[in-house]
């Protein structure tokens, strides 16, 4: 990955997680709680697409592991949106154009019911069964609901911002000025400005040596008579 990739990745996950641990895990909703890491690597990884989408799902979800309140063993979450950011890059669009907003809504539904099924699949591997005391199917509605309800607020403007800093303007710039240098070399090659001044300076030495001819004409006349 691109270094405007990494530290624009890097920005809006930290973001996207001070967000959730400060203010959404705290408005006590009932069920799940509103994802924006999630939301924030499905729109990475809708522009970056599945390579990028599963590097920046494993430190999403590693920021997310260690972050407090954690309560689960680390690199859980990690190994959830690592395959979630990959399965996701796979619907990138191509051309990087998307046609529809409702195919970015059905990844929104889609990957809120697969992250909290692998989650769970996951804690049950390692003796954790709190999703069976809160109820699975609960949190299945309820992390599909938030996450699309908050997705058109948050994934269009990721979206966005990841293909602006994809654009890489100081390769722009730096191009234009290659281009600027190619222009000028093949100004000065073409010797516009020394053909002129070849020309001009020509015609004044030929206008002065007519001169002297002229003059040595007359004085000639002069002695001759």
């Amino acid at each position: 990955m691109r270094f405007n990739r990494i530290l624009l990745s890097t920005t809006l996950v930290v973001v996207a997680l001070v967000i959730q641990v400060s203010v959404l895990a705290r408005l006590q909703l009932p069920g799940a709680v509103p994802d924006l890491v999630l939301l924030t690597v499905l729109g990475l990884a809708l522009v970056y697409g599945h390579v990028g989408g599963a590097l920046i799902g494993f430190g999403a979800g590693l920021l997310s592991d260690l972050a407090p309140p954690a309560d689960h063993a680390a690199g859980r979450y990690a190994l959830v949106l690592c395959v979630i950011g990959y399965l996701a890059g796979l619907a990138k669009p191509e051309g990087g154009k998307l046609r529809s907003a409702s195919g970015p809504l059905f990844v929104v539904v889609g990957a809120a019911i697969g992250t909290t099924l692998l989650y769970a699949g996951v804690g049950a591997l390692v003796g954790d069964t709190a999703a069976r005391h809160v109820g699975l199917g609960g949190l299945l509605f309820t992390a599909a609901l938030y996450d699309l309800l908050l997705a058109p607020f948050t994934v269009p403007f990721i979206i966005a911002l990841a293909r602006r800093a994809d654009n890489d303007p100081l390769g722009e710039s730096s191009s234009s000025g290659t281009k600027a240098a190619d222009v000028s070399s093949g100004w000065l090659s073409s010797g516009t400005g020394l053909r002129i001044g070849s020309q001009r300076g020509g015609g004044l030495r030929m206008k002065a040596a007519k001169a002297r001819v002229a003059r040595a004409g007359r004085i000639k006349g002069v002695k001759r008579l």
